[in-house]
């Protein structure tokens, strides 16, 4: 059964405490089975965001604990700094990450709501899609007048809070009020400019949010507004779509940034919000010098800003994951402050490095050294993904340099296409090294199951079989990737960098040693399923790929020969 996983990133008034911080931010891993990715705190606006992630019953008493401990800790009335806010733990939001609904995380942070209302006599109120109304929706509208209009506020019955008491209080003042939501992956994206002008980040930051700005008469800024029928002001919209945006001077860097809430990432992407507000700041005399993420970003949402600016200068975007990270840091600024360590920004890899090594992580030499060891795996299923992957990592590598080749700039879009699925194929193969050797640990642990009654033999029974059929699968996807991998080095040996010949037919002559290697394992596993329609069925389609990967390697050899 897959796990469910959410997100959780509180949002709590404090930067500058470390102390303090540190002990809010790690009551969360007294909760076993939750991670705390990242504490990412601001001086200048006196505000930290913390992320943790786990099942979601496990991540909301993370979070009742963390906004217990912060409402020890924090007293508001001393609060002050740059960021909108209105309680000790600002915002809560849970995240859907995994297995999970929007509406079941929407349940989650009701559940949680109620729970800090009512035993620890905390107010607030739910928004997005955790709200109970849709004039509740919106952050900015549940959060106006903030912490020092929260007396007027909790006095309009408009106002009744959504959990927790109602009337303004001790409690209230020193904590505030928290907002609870279920919501999308949000980005919270700094914009860095070379100016100490709040007013104009302003100004660009209304020409690019989704809000925009009033409408004016005459002068934009001192003008009249302009009003509608219902007396309400009427909005110019501004250029891109789920986007907040507010400038604000930071002391702390000396400079005027434009802080962005990118909302919808599938709507605008990081990329496009950096390269709107580059032409926006240009138009009015002004340079973006860089770029701040607060808190954390998915992978996809740096590799897509990665592939943005590849097209832009009409490069390969076939190059390896690192390379892309590499890229994308660069083109939008993000090491302009302080540098960017993509290990601790990066979601994935932060829980990448909290879980098990995997055997692709190892060393060229490492890896070497535990296969050689006494240990029975990785074995030569393993083995023979990894030289599948190293094969199609030569073809990629033909694309890459033929793509770069002076004077094919009119084909580097039809190389990076060959790279793209070259490395396509290369992940999947690395993949596969790992997968081979969890499918033999699977066999081993069937192996180990109790047979003390005839249930228990029964159960065991079954779990080596399926374990066994798991582990024939598994090489057999290795021989058929490893097989289709031979375009990308067919492709190159015909039309790519005629110097680089060589480097297709070593990596066609590892694709076929990846499928002969894995052919043997799918073999010696499949004589073991006691289920001899499906050992049949396998090895039968085993054997036409094998068959195939001769004739196509026979002809390779023959092109390549000719050419040389």
């Amino acid at each position: 059964m897959n796990t469910k996983l959410i997100e959780c990133v509180p949002n709590i008034s404090e930067g500058r405490d470390i102390t303090k911080i540190n002990t809010i931010a790690n009551t969360v891993t007294t909760v076993d089975g939750v991670q705390l990715l990242d504490i990412d705190p601001g001086k200048a606006t006196n505000r930290t965001v913390i992320t943790f992630v786990g099942e979601p019953e496990k991540v909301i008493e993370a979070a009742y604990l963390l906004i217990k401990k912060a409402s020890e800790l924090i007293d508001m009335s001393k609060h002050s700094g740059e960021h909108p806010r209105f309680g000790a733990v600002d915002v809560c939001p849970l995240i859907p990450i995994a297995n999970i609904s929007m509406e079941e995380t929407a349940s989650f942070a009701h559940k949680l709501g109620k729970r800090v209302g009512d035993e620890l006599g905390i107010s607030g109120y739910f928004y997005e899609n955790a709200a109970t109304s849709e004039e509740r929706r919106n952050l900015a509208t549940i959060r106006s007048g903030e912490y020092e209009g929260l007396k007027e506020k909790l006095s309009n019955p408009e106002w009744k809070t959504d959990f927790g008491p109602s009337q303004y209080s001790d409690r209230v003042a020193s904590y505030g009020v928290t907002a609870i939501s279920a919501r999308d992956f949000l980005i919270a994206y700094n914009i860095n400019l070379n100016t100490t002008s709040t007013r104009r980040a302003n100004a660009i930051a209304f020409d690019i949010r989704e809000a925009g700005r009033v409408k004016r008469e005459g002068n934009p800024i001192t003008g009249k507004k302009v009003l509608d029928e219902h007396g309400e002001p009427v909005r110019v919209p501004g250029k891109l779509k789920a986007v907040k945006g507010i400038g604000w001077y930071i002391e702390e860097y000396g400079i005027a940034q434009i802080s962005y809430n990118l909302t919808n990432i599938s709507i605008t992407s990081m990329h496009e919000a950096f390269d709107e507000t580059v032409k926006a700041a240009t138009a009015r005399g002004l340079r973006v010098t860089g770029s701040e993420l607060v808190g954390l970003v998915p992978l996809q949402a740096m590799l897509d800003a990665a592939d943005f600016f590849l097209v832009k200068q009409q490069r390969s975007v076939g190059i390896s994951e690192s390379e892309k990270i590499k890229i994308a840091v660069k083109s939008l600024g993000l090491d302009d402050l302080k540098p960017f360590n993509h290990n601790e920004r990066i979601i994935e890899y932060v829980m990448n490095a909290k879980s098990d090594k995997k055997l692709v992580d190892f060393t060229v030499k490492g890896f070497a050294e535990e296969t050689a060891s006494e240990s029975m795996a990785p074995g030569g299923g393993s083995i023979s993904a990894y030289v599948g992957a190293l094969g199609v990592s030569l073809g990629t590598m033909v694309a890459n340099l033929s793509a770069h080749k002076a004077g094919w700039d009119d084909k580097w879009e039809f190389y990076s296409k060959w790279a793209v699925k070259g490395q396509q194929y290369k992940n999947e193969l690395l993949f596969l090294v790992d997968e081979d050797t969890n499918a033999f640990n699977k066999i081993i642990d069937g192996f180990r199951m109790s047979k003390s009654t005839e249930e228990e033999k029964e159960a065991r029974k079954t779990a080596i079989e399926e374990a066994t059929k798991y582990a024939t699968e598994i090489p057999f996807k290795v021989m058929e990737t490893a097989y289709h991998s031979m375009e990308v080095m067919m492709a190159m040996a015909k039309e790519g960098l005629q110097n680089s010949l060589s480097d297709a037919g070593v990596g066609a002559l590892c694709a076929r040693t990846a499928v002969i290697g894995a052919y043997f394992n799918v073999r010696i596993n499949a004589k073991d399923i006691k289920d001899k329609s499906f050992a049949n069925d396998i090895l039968s389609r085993s054997e036409k790929i094998y068959k195939d990967t001769l004739a196509l390697e026979e002809e390779m050899i023959q092109l390549i020969d000719s050419k040389i």
